[in-house]
C-alpha cells in the first residue's frame, strides 16, 4: 500500500460500500512516496497493487469489487493498460471506465479508484 500524496483518507466505508481514493504508482521511500520507474506498465502494476493492499486491509478481495475508474495521461496507453489490468484481474472482471486526462499527481501515467460492495454476512 502505498502513503497518500495529498490530504486524503486512501480508503472509506460507507454502510455495505468500501470506495477506494485513485490510486497511482507509487511506493513509499525514507523520501517519501515516489513513482516506480517502468513507465505505464510498471506504474499500473504498482497502481493496481496499492489498491489491493487497500482491500486486504478493509477485509476485501478483487471479486468484492463491483466498478473501477481508470485515468491515463494518454489514451495511447489503453492497450497497455489493458495488458496489465486482465494479468492481475482476470476474470470475471468489475465495470470499469477509462478516460484520458491532462495530468495526475506526481506527473504519474495512470490513476485508478475503486467501489467494493462488502458481501452479506
Amino acid at each position: 500500500m502505498s502513503t497518500p500524496v495529498g490530504p486524503y483518507t486512501p480508503a472509506v466505508t460507507a454502510g455495505s460500500w468500501w470506495v477506494c481514493s485513485g490510486q497511482i504508482g507509487v511506493r513509499g521511500t525514507p523520501e517519501g512516496p515516489r513513482l516506480v520507474e517502468g513507465g505505464l506498465a510498471a506504474q499500473a502494476g504498482q497502481a493496481l497493487e496499492n489498491v489491493a493492499g487497500l482491500l486486504a486491509e478493509a477485509g476485501l478481495r478483487w471479486g468484492d469489487v463491483v466498478k473501477t475508474t481508470v485515468f491515463l495521461a494518454s489514451i495511447d496507453d489503453y492497450a497497455t493498460f489493458n495488458e496489465v489490468y486482465v494479468g492481475v484481474l482476470g476474470d470475471p472482471r468489475p465495470a470499469r471506465s477509462v478516460v484520458a486526462v491532462a495530468g495526475l499527481p506526481l506527473g504519474a501515467l495512470v490513476e485508478i479508484e475503486a467501489w467494493a460492495l462488502r458481501p452479506a454476512p
